[in-house]
């Protein structure tokens, strides 16, 4: 299996996983500052392995689920747990590709 510390965060098969709300907001404009693109994506670990896109806002997240585009979710920081995301992140299933 492969390995790596980034940034403090462990690393496996290129996933780093995401531990709290204040690590997504992090995570997403880390990755908007190395891409130039607006949000990054994040996979729930899971049999159905859901793919979403998160961008961030001053008080909200941005919630698009990659297989229905048409779909954008806009989350309350403080609603975040009651989301699939939030689920997620909580249960420790929440994890997003590395950026390199």
């Amino acid at each position: 299996m492969y390995g790596a510390i980034i940034d403090g965060r462990a690393s496996a098969c290129g996933l780093v996983r995401a531990r709290q709300a204040a690590d997504i907001a992090f995570l997403v404009k880390e990755a908007e500052i190395l891409t130039g693109l607006p949000g990054r994506q994040f996979v729930v670990a899971g049999s159905d392995r859901l793919v979403y896109r998160v961008a961030v806002g001053s008080f909200f997240f941005e919630v698009t689920r990659l297989d229905e585009p048409f779909g954008t979710d806009v989350v309350r920081v403080e609603d975040l747990g009651q989301h699939r995301i939030g689920v997620a992140l909580h249960s420790g299933h929440l994890f997003t590709p590395v950026t390199n």
